[in-house]
Order: C-alpha cells, then sequence, then structure tokens
C-alpha cells in the first residue's frame, strides 16, 4: 500500500488550487500575478471579516447584538509588497469596528513599507524609488509618501544612537567621510565621524555616528561625553587618524585610554609626494621602522632614514614621522597579534566604502537628518553580517588579559 504524503502547515488544499488553476491549465505570469492578488484580497477580506465577527461578538447570519450589527463594506485600496488591492472593508452600524490588520485610514499593508526601506537603505532616491515601483508593481507613489515612511525610523534612530554600551571595550577605531550637506542655504561638505568597538569577546559593534563641519577638542569631548553617558566606562586602546583636538578630549574623559595613530595610514601620507621610482626604496625604509621588536630600534631606523640620501629628498616623510612619534610608539609595546590589530582602520574604511557606494548617487543631503537616516539604514544591513569575530581576535585576547588585567576584570 502506498504511503500517503503528510500535509505541511503551508500547503494548500488542492480543491483551491484546482479552483484557481485547474490540472490542465496553462497560466501566463500576468495571471499567476493576479490569482495571486485575488488569493491576498480574498484571504485579507476573511481576516477582516473575522475581526468583525470577534467585535460584534456574532457570526454573519446570526442574531446581531442589540444596537450594533454589520452594515455592509467600504472600498479600500491597500499598497502590498505585491502591488495594489482593492478590498471591501466590512463595517459595523455604530462605527465602532477599529481593524487591527490594517488599521483605519492605513494604506500601505505589512511589508509596503519595508520595500521602500530597503530600497532607500541602498541609495536609490525618491525619483528611482517612485520609478522601480511604478515599474514593477504598477504603483504611484508621492515623494511625500516616500519621506513619510522614510521618516518613520527617525525614533529608531534616535533609540539606536542613546542605547546603552558595553563597560569596556578592548579597541575603537574612530575615522570620518565626507558628505555634502545642505546648510543654512548653502551645501557644505560635512565630516561624518564613525566609532567602531571591538568588545572584549571579540565582537564588532557601530557604537555612534556624529556630524560635524569641523573637528577639534570641543567636537571630541561631545563624543567622548556621549560614551561613557551611555554606559562605556573604559577604552583600553583607541585608534585614529590624527583626528584634531582628539588627544586632548581623549586624556579629559578616558585618561587611561592608549592612544594609537593609523600606520598604514601614516605610510600612506610618506608616500603620497614619492615618484614611482622612490617609493619602493622609501617604503622599504619606512618598513624598517613599524616592524621594529622595540622603541629604541624604531628610533634608530627613522634616525637611519633621515641620515639616508632618501631621507634628504623628503624631509618632510620624516617630519611627519617625528610629529605624530607620540602616538606611534604604543604600537611598539605590543606583541604580534595586538599589532595586527592595530596597524590600521582598515576595519572601519571598509565599511566607509561600502557607506560610500550607496551615498555616491546623491548629490547632496537636504540636511543632517536625512544623511543620518540612509546611514543608519546602511549600517544596519551591513551589521547582521557581521556574525563572526575580529579576524585576529582569539590570539590577542590572551595578550589583553594579561596586559590589562585590572581593567578588564569580569569582562573577560
Amino acid at each position: 500500500m502506498p504511503r500517503t504524503r503528510k500535509p505541511k502547515p503551508t500547503d494548500i488544499p488542492e480543491a483551491v488550487l484546482d479552483h484557481v488553476a485547474g490540472p490542465a491549465r496553462i497560466m501566463t505570469p500576468m495571471e499567476v500575478e493576479d490569482a495571486i492578488r485575488r488569493y491576498k484580497k480574498a484571504l485579507l477580506e476573511r481576516a477582516l471579516g473575522a475581526e468583525l465577527t470577534h467585535h460584534l461578538g456574532s457570526a454573519a447570519g446570526a442574531a446581531p447584538e442589540a444596537g450594533n450589527h454589520r452594515n455592509g463594506t467600504t472600498p479600500k485600496t491597500v499598497l502590498t509588497d505585491d502591488g495594489p488591492v482593492n478590498l471591501d472593508v466590512p463595517r459595523d452600524r455604530a462605527g465602532t469596528f477599529e481593524p487591527v490588520l490594517i488599521p483605519k485610514h492605513e494604506r500601505r499593508f505589512t511589508g509596503f513599507d519595508d520595500k521602500i526601506l530597503a530600497l532607500y537603505a541602498r541609495g536609490l532616491t525618491v525619483r528611482e524609488i517612485q520609478a522601480f515601483l511604478h515599474e514593477m508593481y504598477a504603483v504611484e507613489v508621492s515623494a511625500d509618501l516616500i519621506s513619510t515612511v522614510t521618516d518613520a525610523i527617525v525614533d529608531e534612530v534616535t533609540a539606536w544612537q542613546a542605547r546603552p554600551l558595553e563597560r569596556v571595550y578592548a579597541v575603537v577605531f574612530f575615522d570620518a567621510l565626507r558628505v555634502k550637506i545642505r546648510d543654512e542655504g548653502v551645501v557644505r561638505s560635512k565630516a561624518i565621524y564613525l566609532a567602531l568597538g571591538v568588545g572584549t569577546d571579540g565582537r564588532r559593534d557601530i557604537l555612534g555616528v556624529w556630524i560635524e563641519q569641523t573637528e577639534g577638542a570641543k567636537f571630541w569631548m561631545k563624543v567622548f561625553t556621549d560614551l561613557r553617558a551611555r554606559g562605556c566606562d573604559d577604552i583600553l586602546i583607541a585608534v585614529t587618524d590624527g583626528l584634531k583636538g582628539m588627544p586632548e578630549a581623549l586624556e579629559a574623559v578616558f585618561p587611561h585610554t592608549t592612544l594609537q595613530t593609523c600606520v598604514v595610514h601614516l605610510i600612506r601620507h610618506s608616500l603620497d609626494d614619492a615618484s614611482y621610482r622612490d617609493r619602493r626604496p622609501l617604503a622599504a625604509m619606512l618598513r624598517a621602522i613599524y616592524t621594529a621588536p622595540t622603541v629604541e630600534a624604531a628610533a634608530a631606523a627613522l634616525d637611519a632614514l633621515a641620515a639616508n640620501p632618501l631621507g634628504e629628498r623628503f624631509p618632510t616623510v620624516v617630519a611627519a614621522w617625528r610629529r605624530a612619534w607620540t602616538q606611534v610608539v604604543p604600537f611598539f609595546a605590543f606583541p604580534p597579534a595586538i599589532r595586527r590589530l592595530l596597524y590600521t582602520t582598515n576595519v572601519l574604511e571598509n565599511v566607509h566604502r561600502q557607506l560610500r557606494k550607496i551615498i555616491k548617487t546623491r548629490g547632496h543631503f537636504p540636511n543632517d537628518d536625512a544623511a543620518t537616516k540612509l546611514l543608519w539604514l546602511a549600517l544596519r544591513n551591513l551589521t547582521v553580517k557581521w556574525v563572526t569575530n575580529a579576524t585576529g581576535w582569539p590570539a590577542a585576547m590572551h595578550h589583553f588579559a594579561i596586559l590589562y588585567s585590572d581593567r578588564l576584570g569580569r569582562d573577560v
């Protein structure tokens, strides 16, 4: 006797499928889409009818409750993720029925707003979103509707920016990217600063987004005070690219934090003015500095570069390393496992590269809030993929536990 297949919870009865599409009927793609919309219309109207039955306390055709009963339907067009659906929404005589599935005055069904946000998060402009929805779903969507949908996430952005943080972060990378934003009727190039923290368990997280036209100690004081107010009591190491005013502000708010300059940025700046012929030998001499086993060996390598004909031809390179030496020196006190983490801010620059791909289609943003909305949506899509710890973290954690055992405490 052949076995009978147990129906799955998602299976649709054969009788329903035969009614929509007979066994021998060949359907076109348009007919399939039309059948899906008709099925969705019938399902939504059935659910709304069940809500009204619950509200009245009696089924259709039964004796109505005194003082209130069914009173026909009202036509309503609802935008769904499959396009517009024309519904007949049931109503009651007393006008007290408030549908939960599709509330009164609501013209969009669950999923449609998510589509707009998904398109917006990928850098599409309002006009591009309108064109896409019209092409895919034959839906005319106004610019005001798109703005309303994207403005609805402002509260989520505010809550995210004020969320509690971990007590201790092993490493926090700070960097900025430039974005054009309209300010007081003039389009200005503003810096958007991001902080990427690596917790004591190796997990990465974007700690916040701050927009400022110019950087300085006052601005960084506001950033660090914000981090401390949200529960971050200590940062072991902060890695930056020589951002102005940061050393003074960091000393005031997180006095025990080690400030480390991004070595890769320093190397790039050193090679900017070198010709193709000089670049390789200059890079080799710079490599002898940042791969030195000790501070003394690194200082000797820097002196050797200054005395070399290359150093005499590029005195600004030696001067740049000497100016940044205070923030370069901490690098040599760490073992190789930690050096690999502090060597560059590439972990944050990778985030910036993906953000630039999203915002490059925008000429400029109308205000700071518009830029923050788009960046938050983009960051939400990026960080959801961070399911693994930072590269090389397990090896580095053993060294952190020894070097900072008194400050990590229970967080190790």
